[in-house]
């Protein structure tokens, strides 16, 4: 028999936030350095006021991953990487798959290729992915993606830049010609293009790939449902 669920920290957070009484969870959270299991979550409800049947429904969410902000992987204090696991409770069947197959096609729109190797399934475009994984109870999709380029944008602009300043000392100091300041203007101009672009586009790429996961995190929830 299997060891009941312990929800950590920031889990029973979620699910008392959800259940409309993070204010009275602190308290007791603070106090239980393993976690806590469904059942004491009940109790600790009943004390505040709350159904059993909202902290369930809520602990269910944050179990799937419902609740989990979706994570983000930064270079330099910027976003490169965006990803998010969201769990199953039980198998997804073929028929399921194929139906969060095409969800990913219309919220990424991109067809991708579909690949499977023994239990697990991929659907990927480029940098691009979802794997099924099988677990204990029931499956684990977990979806991903970076955003390759992002060091060679930076890296232009910085090196443009360290280009610039060197032209500029070379004319300064008498060493070139001072026809070189068109260089420093040329590099000066590519590294600031270069690094604002950059910081411009991969923010508002991390919120598109965010909200797109977060749809497929809804479209799964229906299916943990069975809605």
């Amino acid at each position: 028999m299997n060891a009941p669920r312990r929800f950590d920290e920031r889990e029973i957070a979620l699910i008392f936030e959800q259940a409309n009484a993070a204010q009275e969870s602190r308290v007791t959270v603070a106090e239980q350095s393993n976690g806590l299991t469904l059942e004491q979550l009940h109790d600790i409800g009943r004390d505040v006021g709350l159904s059993s049947e909202n902290i369930t429904r809520a602990a269910n969410a944050v179990a799937r991953g419902d609740l989990i902000p979706t994570a983000r992987r930064t270079w330099m204090g910027l976003p490169v990487g965006v990803s998010r696991t969201i769990e199953f409770s039980r198998p997804v069947s073929d028929a399921e798959w194929n139906q969060l197959v095409m969800t990913l096609r219309e919220t990424f729109d991109a067809r991708g290729k579909v690949t499977s190797e023994g239990p697990f399934r991929q659907w990927h475009n480029g940098n691009l992915q979802a794997l099924l994984e099988p677990t204990t109870t029931g499956h684990r999709l977990r979806l991903s993606t970076r955003k390759a380029d992002a060091p060679v944008w930076l890296g232009l602009g910085v090196m443009y830049l360290v280009l610039a300043g060197l032209f500029a000392t070379l004319v300064s100091s008498g060493a070139v010609d001072a026809k070189a300041n068109i260089g420093v203007l040329l590099f000066g101009v590519g590294g600031v293009a270069a690094l604002a672009s950059t910081y411009i586009r991969l923010p508002r790429w991390a919120r598109v790939r965010a909200s797109q996961m977060e749809a497929i995190a809804a479209h799964s929830a229906e299916l943990n449902t069975g809605r």
